[in-house]
């Protein structure tokens, strides 16, 4: 559990794994989606803004709940479904480690535009089993990750694989530089500044993996039209993961909707 207050055990059985070669496909039906919408709305509310947050501003400027929650999440279209894509990857990433800890950024309220996304690379987790001491078992996780939920013209998949090639090359180490910049005046959780300079000042260390992802979240209706622009070999680089969404579009929807509806 982390500070979004959610138990990544329980998210577990959300994803399960149809195969592993040459990519991870994960075929989420309706029940894990209905589990997940259920049990989603306050952790997907503090992706964007922490509880404490939020009752601050809204007892400091006399608003609603509602009001400050609205400054923070994104309108429907593109950006919310991108979003969306996003935190599902951060909750895949995590219960992928269970019941080891993945602790990861929040990069969601680090927005400077609710209406644009978050800059930088997409998802990152840290591993540091001794923490706060260093050891050879310590990882970063970073993922890349596309949304197809309507039947407009783009290449999740395609485009997943391209761009997590600008992590490995240079995007993951200026994003930690960056998270290091934001701690010093804000808070990120359980993320601070001795663990990101372990990861940015890596010779000063036990060697760290680096483990990259590109991940495509796609809606169920176009997932076999969109696996034939899979790679027929798996990379020694990073690993591709397919996720399948029943009715991707609403789904999303009804995702921010119960987040809403949390504060009310």
């Amino acid at each position: 559990m982390d500070d979004l207050g959610f138990d990544f055990g329980n998210a577990v059985q959300w994803f399960p794994h149809e195969q592993e070669q040459p990519y991870v496909l994960v075929r989420m039906t309706a029940q894990q989606v209905a589990l997940l919408e259920a049990a989603m709305a306050e952790p997907l509310r503090r992706c964007y803004i922490t509880d404490e947050v939020l009752e601050a501003a809204a007892d400091r400027h006399g608003l609603t709940l509602s009001d400050v929650l609205a400054s923070k999440l994104p309108d429907a279209g593109a950006t919310m479904a991108g979003d969306f894509g996003e935190v599902l990857g951060y909750f895949y990433q995590s219960a992928m480690e269970y019941p080891g800890a993945a602790i990861g950024p929040k990069k969601w309220r680090l927005k400077q535009d609710r209406t644009k996304p978050a800059p930088k690379s997409d998802v990152i987790h840290f591993i540091m089993p001794q923490r706060p001491s260093a050891s050879a078992d310590d990882q970063v996780l970073c993922a890349e990750v596309k949304v197809k939920s309507t039947s407009a013209s783009s290449d999740p998949i395609g485009s997943a694989i391209t761009d997590c090639a600008k992590d490995r090359t240079s995007r993951l180490a200026s994003t930690l530089v960056w998270l290091r910049e934001r701690a010093i005046t804000e808070d990120l959780g359980d993320v601070d500044i001795p663990l990101l300079n372990r990861f940015i000042n890596a010779v000063d260390h036990p060697p760290a993996a680096l483990r990259y992802r590109a991940v495509a979240v796609i809606c169920e209706s176009f997932v076999t039209a969109e696996l034939s622009n899979a790679p027929a070999t798996a990379s020694d680089k990073y690993t591709l993961v397919v996720i399948s969404v029943p009715n991707l579009h609403a789904t999303y929807n009804a995702a921010f909707a119960a987040a809403r509806a949390s504060v009310l």
